[in-house]
């Protein structure tokens, strides 16, 4: 059984519980896993997701393109029905400290369960990376972990415990290449449409080469696709990509997606290398709930990488 594998099965058998999606990416190096169920399941399914990886991932000898802290390397808790988010954030905190107490591993709490301004943004936790956190954390008091450390677990490192609206993680390929002269396209392009550098409201992005494929990629999250729905943010890209002498070769949705992103943009091209309808979250919470097997997971109907995120709500982690 691979470590991916391993993770998934790890999480499928907690009543109340399903796994609803996995997806990995070898040039991220990194698996998302998506469970739903009701809160308290959901954080238990979630938490032996984590002893998983802790059994099985070394950060030390891990490597890849996407930025990661921990094996076990984002949690974030998602209202979908039934759930406010200030009972995620309430879900959010308490499961923090479980993971602390039962695993040693450190833990920063980020958009709305952040107990400090600076820290509501992901990327701000994870400047540095692993590397960069595990020397900083316990000489600095700005790195220090909300909950346990100060030192980093040695193998684990630490984890991003959230909670926060549905994103959407959308990244777009370009057909500029993955040397230096295709990543710094894909870079400019990231820095141009990122929010926090004056460009679309709710969008993060990176540049990143996909080797494997030979491709440059720009990595985004979509935090409020209400805001900034996905056929802007692909135009966006594209006008760019131009300007650079390229053109966007293919996008692919990681995980799922909400219905209604996929109704505002209508009949818009998105290029999708891989678009399934079971990609759907309502598709896949309504197969959850007859425990229909879909592509291969089996949903039961019980009320490798390098990392794993959980997204969740009431009905729901990633």
């Amino acid at each position: 059984m691979s470590i991916i594998d391993a993770l998934v099965d790890s999480m499928s058998h907690t009543p109340g519980a399903a796994v609803l999606d996995r997806h990995s990416d070898r040039d991220h190096n990194r698996s998302v896993i998506t469970i739903a169920g009701e809160p308290e399941p959901v954080a238990e399914a979630a938490l032996s997701g984590i002893a998983t990886a802790v059994a099985h991932i070394d950060l030390n000898r891990h490597h890849g393109v996407h930025p990661r802290i921990g094996a076990a390397d984002v949690l974030p808790f998602v209202p979908v029905e039934g759930v406010t988010v200030e009972e995620c954030v309430d879900l959010a905190r308490r499961t923090g400290r479980k993971i602390w107490e039962r695993y040693g591993i450190p833990v920063y709490f980020y958009e709305a369960a952040a107990t400090r301004p600076e820290r509501v943004r992901l990327e701000n936790v994870r400047r540095g990376q692993f590397e960069g956190l595990r020397d900083k954390a316990p000489l600095s008091g700005e790195r220090l972990p909300d909950i346990g450390g100060p030192s980093l677990h040695p193998t684990a490192g630490a984890i991003a415990v959230g909670a926060r609206k549905f994103l959407i993680a959308y990244n777009i390929n370009l057909t500029a290449g993955a040397d230096a002269a295709g990543v710094s396209i894909a870079v400019k392009i990231a820095r141009a449409i990122r929010s926090s550098n004056g460009g679309l409201a709710c969008v993060k992005a990176i540049g990143i080469p996909l080797k494997e494929r030979g491709l440059a990629q720009v990595s985004i999250n979509l935090t409020d696709f209400e805001t900034t729905p996905l056929d802007r943010v692909f135009e966006t890209v594209r006008l760019e990509a131009r300007s650079y002498g390229c053109e966007i070769a293919s996008t692919e949705i990681v995980g799922l997606v909400p219905a209604k992103a996929i109704e505002m943009i209508g009949d818009f091209n998105l290029r999708l290398e891989h678009f399934p309808a079971t990609q759907i979250l309502e598709t896949r919470l309504a197969s959850a709930l007859t425990g229909e097997a879909l592509d291969g997971i089996y949903i039961r109907d019980t009320a490798g990488s390098g990392n794993i995120e959980a997204r969740r709500t009431r009905s729901a982690t990633e």
